[in-house]
């Protein structure tokens, strides 16, 4: 079963094809590399990639250049520090203006998720070497941020006893109030209160709390 990591409120965007996240990290079709970073994607059932190659800047490859752009716009809300997509050619496919970015206190973090897999956790532990390498997208409640995204390096930060990661302001549906207020009903209140559990209880445990959302939703 397929994690829906994906269900998780955010900004909206007009979809044009068929666009899957892969979350495994056995898919043979992929480099480690790329399923490490969560660059891996099926696109109407073929096979697509989005490498980070620096701090700003990834690859895109795959079949159909012509749904290259799609991919990048997908992209784009889990990774909001990279501003800039080329092909296997360093053609430019999207540049965008970069995102104000500013730190963030782990504290002040309001998660909207409140399970850790403890596979992801290993997995980005493997690319992820400083605090300023972890750049979440975040709403502002008040004097705290709610994070859209990015949990899994939020409790890295914590585990690492980084007090600071990077953040960019953006927007999301107002849905996303029903997953932080799963998260309080919960205790999670923190990055440091998220629960850490295997892959399998993972995709369990998130895909039965998304499933009741959307049938409510629905």
């Amino acid at each position: 079963m397929a994690s829906k990591e994906l269900l998780v409120p955010k900004p909206k965007r007009k979809k044009l094809m068929n666009i899957k996240r892969i979350n495994r990290y056995d898919d043979k079709r992929f480099s480690k590399t790329v399923l490490f970073q969560h660059g891996a994607y099926e696109i109407d059932g073929e096979p697509y990639e989005v490498e980070i190659i620096d701090s700003e800047c990834a690859v895109i490859r795959g079949k159909d250049s012509g749904k290259y752009l799609s991919l990048a716009q997908e992209f784009c809300f889990h990774a909001p520090h990279i501003s800039r997509f080329v092909n296997s050619y360093r053609t430019t496919i999207l540049e965008l203006p970069q995102q104000e970015q500013f730190d963030l206190e782990l504290n002040l973090v309001q998660p909207s998720q409140f399970y850790v897999s403890s596979q992801k956790l290993q997995a980005v532990n493997s690319f992820i070497k400083k605090a300023e390498d972890i750049v979440i997208p975040v709403i502002r409640i008040k004097d705290r941020y709610v994070s859209l995204d990015g949990h899994t390096r939020l409790y890295l930060a914590y585990k690492q006893k980084w007090e600071k990661v990077r953040a960019v302001i953006t927007e999301t549906d107002e849905w996303i109030w029903r997953f932080v207020r799963e998260a309080e009903k919960r205790g999670v209140y923190r990055p440091s209160d998220l629960k850490l559990i295997s892959q399998e209880e993972y995709e369990i445990c998130w895909n039965a709390f998304c499933d009741k959302i959307f049938s409510i939703k629905s």
